[in-house]
Parts: structure tokens; C-alpha cells; sequence
């Protein structure tokens, strides 16, 4: 375009990108593909713009869903998987109308960054442009690239540690597993919401049907609860575990924040001296205990990396 730069300068100061194209035109799908995703790529390369870290979440939106031709109906997984496969930056994709009419209610498809069709929203509201602002500013409050890591289709490393992190703080019994009650304890802290009893079954059920290690005798392991976490990021709820995060002290980067990480300032004079009190020692004695997975009374080099594991970073 003749703007490019004032283009240029404009993506340098978004929150995110929405592009968009006609459902009843496919050409400008095709200068999606061809042009604007490209183009956005290149100011990336030109350091005008990251999108490539997810700095800047991208949202694809089909306008005109109700003047599409009946004949020429296709779903927005058929449409969209291969130019997200190509553009792993796009964040969702929604196709939206605000006339079409279907069984009494209004339809919006949606399919997010794991390049499938999750599902189908069926609602009584018309869909129009406030929805689409509504995924753009969800994919910035709850955004995937920090989580995901979408090569691999797994949990980033440092969501893996913060959310390991999380687990020991909430597994006060240090057993190895979140029992029910300590489940519903985290569930409580994170959401202001009890689990009811079968709740708490359908979730270790979820877990145990997928992944059989997820879950022992003892309640939702290690294992189980990051299985979980990967699967709300799945299903498009990212928010579940961003607010997780958030509680436990998170920032956008999943990082602690500074206030959570308190740095004595307290300096020994020359004759001063310095004791762990009888709390901290049974502290540590339980940390000792809990990550001498071998019960050998020595910690490993591997289980000495284990324990530091979720220590903050600085």
C-alpha cells in the first residue's frame, strides 16, 4: 500500500492485528495468504513489528459469513488449516454474520491456534463487530505464545515450570499427588468456587482416560495437572490457566513478580550469628525428603537440579 510506513507505524503500537477477508469473495482470502500476512511478516524481519513471539496476536476474520453461496458452503477448518500451518502466528480465526439466520439463532465458527475446528457457537445475539473485538482482545489478555509452543504442540518450559511450582505449592501433604481436598483447596484459591464432589471425579476421570499416570491412589499427579493444563489450552480456554498463573503471582512473561520474590537487605555484624529456626528446618527437611525420589538419604545431581527446578528466576 501507499502508507506502508504510517501501516509500518501503526503495527508497531497494536495490541493486535485483525485482518480480514470476505467469505463471499474468495480472492481476498487468497491476498490474505498472497499479501497481508506476508507483508506482515516482513516488517517483522524488518524489526517494525514481532509477531513471530507472539507479541502481537493475529486474528483472522471471514466478514459477509450470509452472502456466502449456498453451493459453495465449506467449513473454516477446510479454509483456514493450511494458512495456519503456513502462518503460525495467526491466533484465532472466526467466520461472522450479522443477518444469517440458522435455527433461530446466529452462528460464529471459530478455530484456534492448533490448527483444528474446535466448535461451533450457537447463540441468540447478533454477531457483529463487538465479537470480533471481543477474540482480540482475549487473545491479548490470554494469549497462547507464552503457554504453547506450537512446533512441538506442548507446554512451554517456563509454563512447565511455573505451573510445577504451583503444584508443590498446593500439595501441603508433599505426597506427590493433589488429593480431593487439596484439588478443591486450589480450586478455591484460583476461582472463589468449590469443586463439588463429582466434579472432582469427572475431572481425575478426564485425566486417567487420556493419560493413566495422571492420576494414582493418592489423587492428580504432577503429570495429570500439567495433562490438564494442556487441555484447557486445547479447547481454546486459555483463560483457565492464565488466571491460575495470575494468582499465584505471574506476570504476562510468567515471570514472579518482584514483590513475591523478598531479597533480605539484613547484613551480619562480626559478632552476629545466624540460625534457621526449628520451622524452617522441618521445611526443608520435607523438600529434602520429597524430591529424594530414590530414598537413598543423598540427592543426586538430577534430583539437586529437580529441587531448583521452580526456583524464580532473576
Amino acid at each position: 500500500p501507499e502508507d506502508r510506513g504510517k501501516l509500518a507505524e501503526e503495527l508497531k503500537r497494536a495490541d493486535a492485528v485483525v485482518l480480514t477477508y470476505a467469505c463471499d469473495q474468495p480472492e481476498t482470502l487468497n491476498r490474505l495468504s498472497t499479501f497481508w500476512l506476508p507483508e506482515l511478516r516482513q516488517l517483522e524481519q524488518l524489526r517494525l513489528i514481532i509477531i513471530e513471539q507472539v507479541k502481537v496476536p493475529v486474528i483472522v476474520v471471514g466478514c459477509k459469513l450470509d452472502l456466502r453461496d449456498d453451493q459453495q458452503q465449506v467449513s473454516l477448518e477446510q479454509v483456514m488449516s493450511p494458512i495456519m500451518q503456513q502462518f503460525r502466528e495467526i491466533e484465532t480465526c472466526i467466520e461472522c454474520s450479522a443477518y444469517k439466520h440458522i435455527q433461530g439463532g446466529f452462528s460464529i465458527d471459530f478455530c484456534f491456534l492448533l490448527r483444528v475446528l474446535i466448535c461451533t457457537y450457537v447463540t441468540t445475539d447478533i454477531i457483529m463487530i463487538p465479537e470480533v473485538f471481543y477474540y482480540a482482545q482475549k487473545a491479548v489478555l490470554h494469549p497462547t505464545g507464552p503457554l504453547f509452543d506450537q512446533e512441538t504442540q506442548t507446554l512451554k518450559p517456563r509454563c512447565v515450570r511455573a505451573l510445577k511450582r504451583i503444584f508443590i505449592l498446593c500439595d501441603h501433604d508433599r505426597d506427590g499427588a493433589l488429593s480431593d481436598a487439596e484439588l478443591n483447596n486450589f480450586q478455591v484459591k484460583c476461582f472463589n468456587a468449590p469443586l463439588q464432589p463429582s466434579e472432582i471425579v469427572g475431572v481425575k476421570r478426564v485425566v486417567q482416560d487420556k493419560l493413566v499416570e495422571g492420576v494414582n491412589e493418592r489423587g492428580l499427579t504432577l503429570t495429570g495437572f500439567l495433562f490438564l493444563h494442556a487441555l484447557f489450552i486445547e479447547k481454546g480456554r486459555l483463560e483457565t490457566t492464565w488466571t491460575v498463573l495470575r494468582k499465584f503471582g505471574y506476570n504476562n512473561d510468567i515471570k514472579l513478580s518482584d514483590d513475591l520474590i523478598p531479597y533480605s537487605s539484613f547484613k551480619r555484624a562480626p559478632d552476629q550469628s545466624v540460625e534457621l529456626t526449628n520451622e524452617a528446618i522441618e521445611f526443608l527437611k520435607g523438600v529434602y525428603e520429597l524430591f529424594d525420589s530414590d530414598l537413598d538419604n543423598n540427592l543426586r545431581p538430577i534430583e539437586v537440579e529437580d529441587v531448583f527446578s521452580t526456583a524464580p528466576e532473576k
